[in-house]
């Protein structure tokens, strides 16, 4: 059923889903055929519940904005937040953490995209009866989110739930036995 008036904010945190794709799944650097495709998540984040989704793509700027990539993000519907500060400041999670804190004055849902374990305290606090999700890689993703699932919110996997990926991606996860498909591995 249609929430009526109710919108999804859709918080992305770049720098944490680029940095575990990178090292931790692929061992280099993405090539951008093996990068998400951002606009699936919108998509994903209005048909999971059924109301508009406002995507907030926060990205670290220092002194630079990558202006082909924020035009990119523009064009399929995301408002970047680009973000500068002093190098030993954690720009982007303290933006994110700030708007996780501002939408508790809302009625709305939200999906933090992140496996970042620092956001747990504001997600907590939005576990007040809105529909509140976590997407990343569910391998790579904060135990403190795990804690949090019995008290309502709902768990993502960037790969599996949302397809956000052109490609396969080379990963290694624990496999319920009826998704299990022995050509995958001959």
């Amino acid at each position: 059923m249609p929430r009526g008036e109710r919108t999804t904010y859709v918080l992305v945190d770049g720098e944490n889903i680029d940095a575990t794709l990178g090292s931790s799944i692929l061992g280099r650097r993405p090539r951008p055929e093996e990068r998400p495709r951002w606009e699936r998540l919108l998509q994903f984040a209005e048909e999971r519940w059924d109301q508009p989704a406002v995507g907030l793509f926060f990205l670290a700027a220092n002194g630079e904005l990558p202006m082909s990539f924020v035009q990119a993000l523009l064009a399929i519907g995301y408002r970047p937040v680009p973000l500068s500060g002093p190098p030993s400041e954690k720009v982007v999670d303290v933006a994110i953490q700030r708007t996780l804190a501002a939408l508790r004055e809302r009625e709305a849902d939200v999906l933090l995209v992140s496996n970042d374990g620092d956001f747990a305290p504001q997600v907590e606090d939005l576990l007040d009866g809105r529909s509140v999700g976590v997407v990343g890689f569910a391998e790579f993703r904060n135990t403190a989110f795990a804690e949090l699932v019995e008290r309502g919110l709902q768990t993502f996997d960037l790969e599996y739930d949302v397809g956000a990926f052109n490609a396969r991606l080379p990963r290694v996860r624990i496999i319920p036995i009826e998704q299990f498909d022995p050509a995958d591995f001959l």
